[in-house]
């Protein structure tokens, strides 16, 4: 298993931008697939990006262009950058990783508002 603790959550206005980050308990190198989740209010929580061990990318079109995923596997870490953001984008935000099961963040609440 891996801990996972995401951080850098908090309120933008519309139009915004914020920076997520994922800080894994131990090597993320020979992890296949890491990404970020959300779920907002009510909702069932929905995937947002995807980065695989070779550095390729997966997003779904509702994030397209406006979200990023990076990785940085010597500190361990993965990135979710968020720009033009929404007031739709307002979710828990998780980080997630793939590796002997599903491992899962605590989350970080993301607030898009005026």
């Amino acid at each position: 298993q891996v801990q996972l603790v995401e951080s850098g959550g908090g309120l933008v206005q519309p139009g915004g931008s914020l920076r997520l980050s994922c800080a894994a308990s131990r090597s993320i190198s020979s992890i296949y697939r890491m990404g970020w989740y959300r779920q907002a209010p009510g909702k069932q929580r929905e995937l947002v990006a995807t980065i695989y061990s070779d550095g390729s990318t997966d997003y779904p079109d509702l994030v397209k262009g406006r979200f990023s995923i990076s990785r940085d596997n010597a500190k361990k870490t993965v990135a979710l950058q968020m720009m033009s953001l929404k007031p739709e984008d307002t979710a828990v935000y998780y980080c997630y990783a793939r590796f002997f099961g599903d491992n899962w963040g605590q989350g970080t609440q993301v607030t898009v508002s005026s």
